[in-house]
């Protein structure tokens, strides 16, 4: 008897270790409607922008080609906009908060879109929206990494994405039924009800042990774990990490440690967004209408967007198994091979004739005259290479969104030291997003000026520097804690924490 007591009290130990994953999931759910709202509103001109300019559509709200530019663009700004506020508020009112105050912004922003009377009205309910964007963008992938346990996080680090891509796949969809100013009224749903579920969520464990909050940080860790999950081992190493580090001056940016990871993590968000996936987005019902492409623009922005959601699916399968560097370099590759056969397409393959005068837009014009222009001229080519365009943006998409589009999030939210990990994630995200103003502004002027060959041979150019900016600054992350990702950094481009079995050891 006096043996068995022992070993009754070991098996509760043994099962303590074991993680109940579903609180985890239920507030990553929460986080990532922030996405959904993100992806929705980033693609709201690719429907809206048609609709405006048909012969029923109210005269104060057409857009000649500068104000329909800005319409595609000004989210952009607002983005970056809400990246710099990110940088403050995830230190100053921690993650959760930050996503939580993104709903302000978002929902003023598409009142004044349904209700719009002027376009004035347009635009600053997009740059609000933006706003919105940029903040989630630059928290919830912290988040939802601060939270999360090595098993899971590559898996539950691609959901931003995969929110957003879902999120833009429901404004395809709907744009294909519901009038342009109910649209707006449907995107103000998500962001309510992320700040309603998120009231019930736990702050991050790290962001409460940081603050001294131990107590706390236990009660969220054995939240989001489970109540038999024996949390000491790893606040020991979350406080480890935090202990480590105080704070950052700028004689410690100089240090590997520190300007490495962050420099990975800008040329990776700008690279990302020079891809041209951005104007893409925004534009591709317009970027349709122009093509000789037998099905109507708006079943192939929809068909894009499935595509998208069933791809990054994929890499959210493929993370944690194939690994992040496999992922980019098959990314890098499809991004590639697509985009130049796009820039043969549109080299060799003139743009269908428009009677616009020189000050408005050719490839992009929104006016219901060129538009039937378009589908009159399209209408006579039948052939099977009148979809190698929409196949060649099929891929592309697809490529972008099993490596580029989820993995720089994920590698951002994991490579950032914590010390600086709020202010860096914002800069990153303030990078992103001014990138993409000035690439989705100039694009409408290029395609006016040259066609869509000059931004398609830019794009194709950018997918080769990915290749090689892969292979040669960024780690295989699969299967390392936060802790082990910072001293690959400290130590010399090695995993050396491997401390943990060594103590047992001893």
């Amino acid at each position: 008897m006096g043996e068995e007591t022992p070993l009754l009290k070991r098996r509760p130990t043994s099962s303590e270790s074991q993680i109940n994953n579903s609180k985890l999931y239920l507030a990553v759910f929460a986080a990532v409607l922030g996405n959904f709202s993100f992806g929705y509103s980033l693609v709201y001109p690719s429907p809206v922008l048609p609709k405006l300019n048909s012969r029923d559509a109210d005269p104060r709200l057409k857009m000649d080609t500068e104000q329909a530019a800005w319409f595609g663009s000004i989210y952009t700004l607002g983005a970056a906009a809400g990246g710099l506020g990110a940088m403050l508020l995830n230190d100053l009112i921690g993650r959760k908060l930050s996503i939580m105050v993104s709903a302000l912004p978002s929902t003023i922003g598409y009142m004044l879109m349904g209700g719009a009377v002027n376009v004035w009205m347009l635009h600053v309910g997009r740059f609000l929206t933006g706003v919105a964007g940029g903040m989630t963008a630059a928290s919830i992938p912290v988040y939802i990494s601060e939270i999360s346990h090595k098993g899971v996080r590559g898996a539950l680090g691609s959901c931003p994405q995969i929110t957003a891509v879902f999120g833009a796949l429901a404004l395809y969809s709907l744009g294909l039924v519901v009038p342009w100013r109910w649209l707006a009224v449907a995107g103000e749903v998500p962001a309510l009800l992320m700040v309603v579920l998120l009231v019930f969520m736990p702050c991050s464990p790290r962001r409460l042990l940081s603050l001294g909050r131990e107590q706390q940080a236990e009660k969220a860790l054995r939240w989001l774990r489970g109540k038999h999950y024996d949390t000491h081992i790893e606040l020991s190493a979350i406080q480890h990490s935090i202990s480590t580090q105080g704070k950052v001056t700028l004689s410690q940016l100089a240090t590997p440690v520190y300007y490495r990871p962050i420099l990975i993590s800008v040329v990776m968000r700008f690279l990302q967004q020079m891809t041209g996936i951005t104007p893409i987005l925004v534009y591709l019902e317009p970027i349709f209408s122009q093509s000789k492409v037998s099905l109507a623009p708006r079943y192939d922005a929809a068909i894009v967007g499935a595509v998208r959601l069933f791809s990054v699916a994929v890499a959210a399968c493929l993370m944690d198994r194939a690994g992040r560097r496999a992922l980019l370099f098959t990314s890098s590759l499809l991004m590639f091979l697509s985009s130049l056969t796009l820039t043969m397409i549109s080299h060799t393959t003139p743009c269908p004739p428009s009677p616009a005068p020189p000050n408005i837009t050719v490839s992009l014009d929104y006016s219901p005259q060129n538009y039937t222009e378009n589908i009159l001229y399209v209408s006579h080519q039948t052939s099977a290479a009148n979809l190698i365009p929409l196949i060649s943006t099929v891929v592309f998409i697809f490529g972008y969104a099993m490596g580029w589009g989820p993995i720089t999030w994920l590698l951002m939210s994991e490579v950032l030291p914590l010390v600086a990990r709020g202010v860096a994630s914002g800069l990153c995200v303030t990078v992103s997003w001014l990138t993409a103003f000035m690439l989705t502004h100039a694009f409408t002027h290029l395609v006016d000026s040259y066609g869509l060959y000059v931004p398609y041979l830019g794009f194709t150019v950018v997918c080769v520097l990915c290749l090689l900016f892969t292979a040669v600054c960024i780690p295989e992350t699969r299967g390392r804690s936060l802790e082990e990702i910072e001293n690959y950094f400290r130590t010399g481009r090695t995993f050396t924490i491997k401390r943990r079995p060594t103590v047992q050891s001893s």
